[in-house]
């Protein structure tokens, strides 16, 4: 007895005195957990954003929270396509444009390299012209469409509609811009950089987010009273003053806009996230709302198409006077409902760009965690003294697509970029080589051990041999465009091929399934495919309560 009360009081202390905590009574938020060191003390050290609550949504984005989902199609297989088995897959979470981007979006970049790198100067002529859209898409040999050929890229009534005639490779280049031009406002609110600074932009001394994490004192041409020109630019500054700039620690940049993987976009559109019924969350959602009829259910809207598409043979959008979906090509964005996401358009009014290289497969016996086909690995260049290779005006390099038109393949005050080595990767087990694409994609060259180069360079002999167009400018500009004429050819797929997703205004119902897919090539366009951007998400799965999911 004598002991246990003993026990008892000696447990009460103990626990009085912390020593049988369950819970850590110290955050270390001020201090290391690893050592108990000061962290951004006065007397100098290391500095930590201590106050980092959680990543912020970007312009434009809502939160999508990340989870499982069956990806593929459920449905009948009516086209005999044969292309997307279901699959379980599973999903991090990330941010979306809650729109697709529209005309006005792109203006604002398209004014951007105008102004920064003027056309009339012919070193960046091909810079400004090269992503330009093509707005020769609306035309057709039997349809009077001039209207939207003149118009609907630049005139206010089309400001808010989705951007058409942008090639895949376009909208890569409209996503490394914004993700540029988002980073730099923030650093310039934030107060680390001069106020006013985009506006000062000249060729080769603009800002690129990269070059400012690792080599910060040569944006903006190296300009220093621009770079830490701000009020509070001293903000994480030790007192020796080595840490001049922010840091990807600091948690102040945000993570690059950029492409959804088809099976982000998939899942985003499915929005299982609000849906509990069994069947649903086994695949059988049909569409992004929850029916699986393209009309309205609702008391209120009883009849009334859910998204914008072709309703039959010469209908694009009902009889005058009670339109069935209120458009007859693209429709403002916002002018249907959005999906339990928040996302508008994820089914109709244009098919979008996603990120991954066309297969007929989803090898989910490989990989069903955040599954993309596409991976390029490079790594930065770096010069003999050992920094990264900063680019100058002399130095951007153009490409000719194999329609004939010349694109940048980089901008001045970009990091230079070279593919990984077998040095690099040497005694690596997840990867081996720069190039990804064709990995496991059921052809023998794309097999780990395969070394007969001879052969898969030849494409009479791969298992993917599409016709292989060449184009090719001089310096004159005069272009030497080169069809492959070959009859041996057995496929249009390469690894220039990109997956679209998504129904559009000329598509019928059957393609507003989620699940569909179809390809195209990356480097050309349609009047009927745009795109949206999305976002990583860093750090928790979901957001935080007291956070709200909208910019």
């Amino acid at each position: 007895m004598r002991n246990s009360v003993a026990v008892k009081a000696f447990m009460v202390l103990a626990v009085s005195a912390g020593l049988f905590s369950c819970n850590n009574s110290k955050d270390y938020k001020n201090n290391s957990r690893a050592t108990g060191w000061d962290i951004n003390s006065k007397e100098g050290g290391f500095t930590y954003n201590a106050d980092y609550d959680e990543q912020d949504a970007g312009p434009g984005l809502v939160f999508v929270e990340g989870g499982t989902f069956t990806m593929g199609r459920v449905q009948d297989d009516v086209m005999h396509d044969w292309n997307n088995s279901p699959t379980q897959q599973h999903v991090q979470s990330f941010y979306m444009d809650e729109t697709e981007v529209t005309n006005l979006m792109y203006l604002e970049y398209l004014d951007y390299l105008k102004r920064v790198y003027p056309p009339s100067e012919e070193r960046y002529r091909n810079i400004y012209h090269g992503a330009l859209p093509d707005t020769l898409v609306w035309r057709n040999r039997l349809g009077y469409n001039e209207t939207m050929t003149n118009n609907y890229l630049r005139h206010p009534a089309y400001a808010n509609y989705p951007v058409v005639g942008v090639s895949w490779i376009q909208a890569v280049e409209f996503s490394k811009w914004r993700t540029d031009r988002v980073n730099e406002l923030r650093l310039e609110k934030e107060g680390f950089t001069l106020e006013g600074a985009r506006f000062a932009a000249e060729p080769g001394e603009t800002f690129n987010s990269e070059t400012y994490l690792n080599a910060p004192s040569k944006v903006y041409g190296g300009n220093d009273s621009i770079v830490r020109g701000g009020k509070k630019a001293d903000r994480f500054m030790t007192k020796d003053s080595t840490n001049l700039y922010v840091q990807r620690k600091h948690g102040v940049l945000l993570p690059e806009y950029r492409l959804p993987t088809e099976a982000e976009w998939e899942y985003a559109a499915l929005a299982l996230v609000g849906i509990r019924s069994y069947n649903v969350y086994r695949g059988r959602k049909k569409y992004p709302w929850d029916s699986q009829y393209t009309r309205s259910g609702n008391a209120k809207t009883r009849g009334d198409q859910m998204a914008n598409f072709k309703q039959g043979d010469g209908d694009y959008g009902g009889i005058a006077g009670w339109s069935d979906d209120g458009a007859d090509i693209t429709a403002e964005v916002k002018s249907y409902e959005p999906n339990d996401f928040g996302l508008y358009d994820m089914a109709g009014n244009v098919a979008e760009w996603v990120a991954d290289v066309y297969r007929p497969i989803v090898d989910d016996e490989f990989n069903d965690f955040n599954y993309y086909r596409g991976n390029v690995y490079t790594k930065h260049a770096i010069t003999e003294d050992g920094t990264v290779e900063v680019l100058g005006v002399d130095q951007i390099e153009y490409d000719t697509l194999s329609n004939g038109k010349i694109v940048a393949r980089n901008l001045p005050g970009e990091i230079k970029t070279v593919p990984i080595t077998k040095e690099d990767t040497y005694l690596r087990p997840n990867f081996n080589e720069s190039d990804n694409r064709n990995f496991r994609d059921g052809d023998l060259s794309s097999t780990r051990y395969y070394d007969n180069f001879e052969e898969v360079n030849d494409p009479n002999k791969r298992m993917y041999n599409s016709p292989v167009h060449t184009a090719t400018v001089d310096s004159t500009g005069g272009a030497s465009l080169q069809y492959d004429t070959s009859t041996a050819r057995t496929t249009l797929i390469d690894d220039n091929v990109r997956v679209f997703k998504g129904g559009s205004w000329r598509d019928r119902a059957y393609w507003l399934d989620p699940a569909q897919r179809r390809f195209f090539p990356q480097d050309m366009a349609t009047d009927y495919i745009g795109f949206r951007n999305a976002m990583s998400r860093v750090g928790s799965k979901s957001l935080k309560k007291n956070k709200t999911a909208k910019n």
